[in-house]
């Protein structure tokens, strides 16, 4: 099968490996990314709080928008908010695993990586900047615009509900073959034979 190949650019720490060698492939960003990344096919918006703040006109997402179901419904619940921004909306991804309870779990990451199979039928999924599936860190560059609670209580709830999303989502796709780019291989969660770790390390 001939590989076709999705980035996506998550928000963590390590998310500047994507800038180490040239990438060829669709390119896919979360939110607000740590960077530019000029040839982006879209940026993946979830939450009410990036709608509120799109809004209220304090941030505004770098290139087209794929937005997911709670950006549909303030969509819906704000007729004047589609309107102003409909030209940079690329379209509505809504589709939600069986394995996922409710779209509060689904954070942008978990979306973006599922629209680039089931959307753009990614075949071969290259990941930069998702280090809770490594680490104890779910620092996001989206914290310097929008505040989080990042408390060790919430990182705890948080971690405990995003891992054992991708461990699903890994193995639903098991033709898929997913690279997680880091800086150590030591994941949190139990990769299957289709998931590979490219360590990284700054120079």
């Amino acid at each position: 099968m001939k590989p076709r190949i999705v980035h996506i650019i998550g928000n963590g720490d390590n998310a500047h490996i994507y800038n180490t060698e040239q990438r060829k492939g669709i390119k896919l960003t979360c939110n607000l990314p740590p960077f530019s990344v000029p040839d982006a096919y879209a940026t993946c918006i979830v939450d009410f709080k990036m709608c509120k703040a799109i809004t209220e006109g304090s941030v505004i997402p770098p290139g087209e928008w794929v937005m997911g179901m709670r950006p549909k419904m303030w969509c819906d619940n704000h007729p004047q908010f589609y309107m102003n921004h409909a030209s940079r909306i690329k379209g509505f991804f809504t589709e939600k695993p069986e394995y996922v309870d409710n779209y509060t779990d689904f954070n942008c990451g978990h979306m973006a990586t599922y629209y680039a199979i089931k959307k753009l039928k990614g075949n071969e999924i290259h990941m930069y900047g998702f280090d809770s599936i490594f680490d104890m860190n779910l620092r996001s560059c989206s914290d310097f615009y929008l505040q989080s609670d990042r408390e060790k209580t919430n990182t705890f709830r948080l971690s405990n509900n995003w891992r054992p999303i991708w461990q699903s989502m890994f193995q639903e796709f098991p033709n898929v073959k997913f690279y997680l780019y880091h800086n150590h291989d030591n994941s949190r969660i139990e990769l299957p034979t289709n998931v590979e770790v490219v360590v990284k390390k700054k120079k």
